[in-house]
Formats: C-alpha cells, structure tokens, sequence
C-alpha cells in the first residue's frame, strides 16, 4: 500500500512537472501577443489587500500631453478715422461683407481693397473686385466731385450713406474719408479724390476705364493715378476718346 502511494504521488509530480513546462514555453508566446494584465506574473513584494491599479488609456493621456494649441481669434478692426458720421476702420472688416450689386446704389459698408495689374499696377478696387477710378478735372484740395449728370450716368460715383463704415485692406485709413457731391449724396474718397465705377466694367478685373479722354484712370492706393493702357495692351493710350458714353 505506500508503494502505491508513493507511485501514485510520483505520477502526480510528473504530471505538475510537465503542465509547468507547458507554461513556461507553448501558453508565454500566447500571452506576449495578447498582453493580457490578468497574465502577468505576480509581484511578491506586492500588497494582495490592496485594490488593483486603475487601467491606463495611453491614447488620453498623449492628448493630455500633447494638447492642440488654442485658435488665434482673428483681432477686430478699430475706428482709426471719424468724419462726421462716417467711421473709418484699421483694416478689412472681420465679417463678410457683400457689396450691392447695382454699382448706382450706395451702401452703408464700403470695403476697399488692391489688385494687382500686369501693365498698370496696383490699384484700388471695392470688397466685389471692381475697379475704381479717379478723375483729373476733380479736386482733391479741398475734396470736389465734379462728375455729375450724364457724367456719373457712365462714371458711377462709389456711395456712402448714414451711418457709414468703410473698411480697407492695403489703404491707409487716414487718407480716406468722403465728399458731398452736388446732389446731396455722399462719395467716398481717397487723399481727397472722389472715386468712381465706369459703367462699361462688367466684372471683377475690368479696366476699360484706364486712359478714357487722357482724365479717367484707376486709382492708386495713395490716391494718384495709374499708368495708362497702351494701345497694344487694349487701352486707349490715354489719348483716344472711346466711341459710346465714355464721356
């Protein structure tokens, strides 16, 4: 009877002996892939009373490290010019602005902006693209629009009306401001020269207006005037009046 027990015992060694090599070689390249927490070996140095640690989300804690930088809010223009009731602002307007499409209706907000043209420069034009012009027989010392009735028919005048805000991008505001015209209404300028549409400009980049009787050309953003078009660049030369109501 012990010799069976002690047989007996032997096989159970055996048996113990094998099923811990088994672990130790087969079930430890299973567990590597699987990165089980369950399956890590225990610390003997560690407190078996003591609640597990709290799982760590690495994902969440790169981001909490690593945080996006926060969003530069776009600063809002100032008045740096008042005439009247007409506010001129430092810059272009942090809202979008979108100006008449009739060029003979005046708005409240004008923006001003600058394009750039291969042959004659940089020029001023509204928040639309269009092409502003200033006229010789005009003063701007003291401010006098000059264009008037069937003039301003094909030289549209550019409107501000009350209570106005003119917002420019490229222009300096104190040299803008506006003039009363002899029908009462207001037109903006530049270094005191009134600006003007020409009624032939059907779109954004148009400057059929350029040279028109050697007196009309876009204008600068200073207020002077821009070179005219040669004849070769489509232009008048700035001394051929245009057939039609070039005026």
């Amino acid at each position: 009877m012990k010799r069976s027990r002690i047989a007996i015992a032997a096989v159970a060694l055996t048996s113990a002996l094998g099923l811990t090599a088994c672990t130790g070689t087969g079930v430890s390249t299973a567990v590597s892939y699987v990165a089980a927490e369950d399956d890590a070996p225990a610390d003997p140095t560690a407190d078996p009373t003591a609640p597990p640690a709290p799982a760590v989300d690495t994902e969440q804690l790169a981001a909490e490290e690593t945080p996006d930088p926060p969003a530069q809010p776009i600063p809002e223009p100032t008045v740096a010019k008042t005439q009247k009731w007409v506010k001129i602002f430092s810059g272009e307007s942090d809202k979008k602005i979108t100006p008449p499409s009739d060029v003979r209706k005046g708005s409240k907000t004008v923006e001003l902006e600058t394009a750039e043209n291969k042959v004659i420069g940089t020029y001023v034009t509204d928040g639309a693209g269009r092409t502003l012009y200033r006229f010789d027989e005009d003063s701007a010392k003291p401010p006098k629009a000059t264009c008037n009735g069937d003039c301003a028919k094909a030289w549209p005048p550019l409107l501000i009306k009350s209570p106005g805000k003119i917002y420019p991008k490229g222009i300096d505001p104190k040299i803008i401001g506006y003039v009363e015209r002899a029908d009462g209404h207001c037109q903006v300028t530049i270094n005191g020269w009134p600006v003007y549409y020409f009624a032939k400009d059907a779109k954004a980049g148009d400057i059929l207006g350029q040279g028109v009787k050697g007196t009309w050309f876009a204008i600068n953003p200073k207020g002077g005037k821009t070179g005219a078009l040669p004849e070769s660049a489509g232009g008048t030369g700035g001394n051929d009046a245009p057939t039609g109501d070039g005026y």
